[in-house]
């Protein structure tokens, strides 16, 4: 069978060009300010990174993708996901489906309380041995886990269990495994389920 391996493209955000839909622009116009345009930079640069995959024009790509809510592609495009930390846009595309994750790996954060209410039970470890970059690393398998299932993190963070060893997360009720894999890059640690 064919390997998967999906595509991944990384942006520092307001330094691209980038090209939207009149309905986009019409959705970016009942955000606020600044969801706004993190809306239109994100659509837009989805747009330019699937023509340049696809070889099509930016504007001639259907993306289906709502604030919010999770981007489709017409059939046969594939999925994506995208993933935003305050001065980066990742995105990943693959031929089946895909969830990703970023965050600055020198985020200041209270990691022990995020780890105390997040990952204690359903994780099964001592949170009080974990450190700031093994929280995040945890963080982010995590919720590109729910990324890929088109969860809620409110909803669905307790319930992903991560397993560093195996490189895997599970969703015991539903019953779901993924693998995961996790890297750095520049200040940035990456999940993708």
């Amino acid at each position: 069978s064919e390997s998967i391996v999906p595509k991944i493209w990384l942006y520092k955000k307001n330094e691209h060009k980038f090209e939207c839909t009149k309905s986009e622009k019409k959705i970016a116009e009942s955000l606020t300010p600044k969801k706004s345009k993190m809306f239109l930079e994100s659509r837009g640069l989805l747009r330019k990174s699937l023509s340049n995959l696809f070889d099509i024009d930016p504007l001639k790509i259907e993306v289906f993708a709502k604030p919010n809510k999770p981007i489709r592609l017409p059939d046969k495009m594939g999925y994506v996901s995208m993933s935003h930390s305050d001065d980066a846009l990742l995105l990943a595309w693959n031929k089946t489906r895909v969830g990703i994750d970023i965050e600055r790996y020198d985020r200041n954060f209270n990691y022990k309380e995020l780890a105390r209410k997040y990952f204690l039970k359903i994780d099964e470890i001592n949170y009080q041995n974990l450190d700031r970059i093994e929280v995040l690393n945890r963080w982010t398998a995590k919720e590109a886990s729910i990324k890929w299932d088109e969860g809620s993190i409110a909803k669905d963070l307790i319930n992903w269990k991560y397993d560093k060893k195996k490189q895997i997360t599970l969703h015991k009720k539903k019953k779901i495994k993924l693998d995961i894999r996790q890297f750095y890059f520049l200040k940035w640690t990456i999940s993708i389920a």
